[in-house]
Formats: C-alpha cells, sequence, structure tokens
C-alpha cells in the first residue's frame, strides 16, 4: 500500500511539472500579430502578419502585400504585390539539407551561398539581365555566432579597372528575443540580414572602402535601436536612430510590435 501511494505522488508530480513546463514554453512563445512603423515626421504604416500554425502566411502592408508558400517545412516562395502598380516580384528559395543554397529572384537577381562551417557561410550575387544573363555583382561572406549574424564581409565584382570597392557590416546585440525567429523557417532566409538573428540589433556598424590608384577612401555609419520589453523579453517597441551621411540629419523610427 506504501509503494502504491508513492507511485501516485510520484505519477501526479511527473503530471504537474510536465504541464507547468508545457505552459511555460506556450506563454514564452510568440508570434508577430501586427507592427506599426512611425517615422520622426509623424506618417505611420500598419503590417499585419497571418499564420498557419507557426507557418507565416502572408505580411499584408497599405502599400504592399507578401504572400508565402512552404514545402517541408521551409519557405520556398515569397510574392510581393505592389497595391499601387499590381506589379508582382517572386522570389524562390532553394535548399541542400535545410540549409539554403539559393535565392532567385525572378528577372531580377540570383545569390548562391556555400554553408563552409555552422558559422560562415560565403556567397555570390548576380544580377539577371536580359535572357537571364548573370552578371557577378559582388561577393562575401557572412560570420554567425550563437545564432546570431554577427557580420557580412562584402567585396563588389562589377567595378571599374583598378576600383576596388569594400563593405563589411557587424551588429551588436541584446539578450533578448527576436519575435522573427519563431517563425518557421525564417532563420534560414539568409538575405534577410540581422533579421534571421535569434537576439535582437541594438548596433550596427557599417564600413565602406573604395581603392583607386593607391588610394583609399573609407566612411563608417552607425545604426542604434532601443527597445522596449514584455514580461516574456520580447520587444514591444524599437525606436531606431541613424546619422545620414549626406547631411549629418539624425532620422528616427519607431517600430511597435504586437503579439
Amino acid at each position: 500500500m506504501k509503494n502504491k501511494i508513492v507511485l501516485l505522488l510520484f505519477f501526479s508530480f511527473f503530471v504537474f511539472t510536465l504541464t507547468s513546463c508545457t505552459n511555460d514554453t506556450d506563454e514564452s512563445f510568440k508570434l508577430i500579430t501586427k507592427v506599426v512603423e512611425t517615422t520622426n515626421k509623424g506618417t505611420s504604416q500598419t503590417y499585419l502578419y497571418a499564420y498557419n500554425g507557426n507557418q507565416i502566411v502572408s505580411i499584408d502592408g497599405i502599400q504592399d502585400r507578401m504572400d508565402f508558400t512552404y514545402t517541408d517545412g521551409l519557405i520556398s516562395k515569397m510574392v510581393m504585390l505592389n497595391k499601387t502598380n499590381q506589379l508582382r516580384e517572386t522570389t524562390e528559395y532553394s535548399y541542400l539539407k535545410g540549409k539554403l543554397v539559393r535565392v532567385l529572384s525572378l528577372g531580377n537577381y540570383k545569390i548562391n551561398y556555400i554553408h563552409n562551417s555552422d558559422k560562415i557561410v560565403s556567397y555570390e550575387r548576380f544580377t539577371l539581365g536580359s535572357g537571364n544573363e548573370e552578371i557577378r555583382e559582388y561577393h562575401g561572406i557572412l560570420y554567425f555566432d550563437n545564432e546570431n549574424l554577427i557580420k557580412e564581409e562584402r567585396t563588389y565584382d562589377n567595378m571599374p579597372v583598378g576600383v576596388d570597392s569594400k563593405y563589411s557590416i557587424s551588429f551588436d546585440y541584446d539578450a533578448k528575443k527576436n519575435p522573427l525567429f519563431n517563425i518557421l523557417g525564417f532563420k534560414e532566409l539568409l538575405n534577410q540580414n540581422d533579421k534571421v538573428s535569434i537576439n535582437n540589433t541594438l548596433i550596427s556598424t557599417v564600413i565602406t572602402s573604395v581603392s583607386k590608384d593607391d588610394q583609399i577612401t573609407s566612411s563608417a555609419y552607425l545604426y542604434k535601436n532601443s527597445f522596449t520589453y514584455d514580461l516574456d523579453n520580447y520587444p514591444t517597441e524599437r525606436v531606431s536612430e541613424n546619422t545620414v551621411a549626406t547631411n549629418g540629419n539624425v532620422g528616427y523610427l519607431k517600430t511597435e510590435y504586437f503579439y
């Protein structure tokens, strides 16, 4: 009888623990349902997110709409509709063993990816001319750490003879949750830059350099984000600040997240 009581208590504790863990997971897993962006001039745009489970179906804004298609749990196609002129842009995603190997924007560009390791991905981007002629625009390397994109290095190829042009961007992150990471397959879309990271970008540093006749011209830009979070460590508001290089003016963009 004593053994039965102990077993019953153990079973009850196991069920309670399992239920508690399940509830914690459900409470901490969130998907964006609406995003409102407001500029420092007061203009705003609203985007509505629709899902099938944790698969993104569409992102619908005032000026454009994006529709997504999945194949085997991975995003295989995105169609963007410009509501003003009704033009559509179709982007197709191809994978090998669950890793993105090609992005094809029909009639626009193509990106090929090579996964050298879990932390380094090299790529080439081509523009597509008439008759789908491929012109290599630039090539580069993506660096990852702890599921965050920490740096991208890029070298431009379609430059005049004797001119060498390079670009790099590095990212510093918080320790909070990027809600886009919860969308099934979104983290594989390497052409989405830091949006595929597990955390939120606090600072982006862009460095460009152009070399010609042994003379190097370089510039650096700093982009800052500040966040407000909810009790589950998801952002509810982001304020982005950037300095425009041409005149030094500072611009702001406030983004509000709803779940």
